[in-house]
């Protein structure tokens, strides 16, 4: 199987596989070492990490709060996992010489222009949206994706193709090409 694209990405075929093998192994590392199945995903890793910086302001408040108590504000594999994404994602990019930084990414600024506080503020709100929707629906896209359709959840089998639609509706809203 051929690793990489032409255009020195990876190939997605490949990358799925890998993340195939990933999602099987952490089934079996969790149940086999923690004692209790343990699936990817990583909106609960946001939580916490939410739960873990009020803590350092407001330890009274994260440890009345109900919902920071179901969630069990800790340090675990799946917050390790989400660390390991952004450094995967850091080390592949300076590899393969593809990594920059930008304010304000091609796409946006076509759109919206070069202003970096309004994608600042787009982006903040964006991910209060995101994060809102992944707590409703008991999981993120990758969570229902990988860990439900791996286990084929009806709850996942519902919303991964929400999720799909509304991306490309919002998508095809936000980045139309005006006339």
């Amino acid at each position: 199987m051929k690793r990489q694209t032409g255009d020195g990405g990876w190939s997605p075929y490949f990358a799925g596989a890998l993340l195939g093998l990933l999602a099987i192994a952490s089934v079996y590392a969790t149940t086999y070492y923690l004692g209790k199945t343990s699936y990817l995903g990583a909106s609960t890793t946001f939580v916490r990490a939410a739960g873990i910086i009020e803590k350092t302001v407001a330890l009274e408040h994260v440890t009345e709060n109900e919902y920071f108590t179901k969630t069990k504000i800790k340090v675990d594999w799946q917050f390790m996992l989400v660390l390991g994404i952004f450094l995967g994602a850091f080390i592949s990019s300076t590899t393969e010489k593809s990594f920059k930084m930008e304010s304000v990414p091609p796409t946006w600024e076509d759109r919206f222009g070069p202003s970096i506080a309004k994608r600042a503020i787009g982006a903040f709100f964006g991910g209060i949206v995101a994060m809102v929707g992944a707590r409703m629906a008991d999981g993120c896209p990758s969570g229902h994706g990988l860990s439900g359709m791996m286990q084929l959840s009806v709850s996942a089998l519902v919303a991964l193709p929400i999720f799909f639609v509304s991306a490309v509706l919002v998508a095809n809203i936000v980045y139309r090409r005006r006339s």
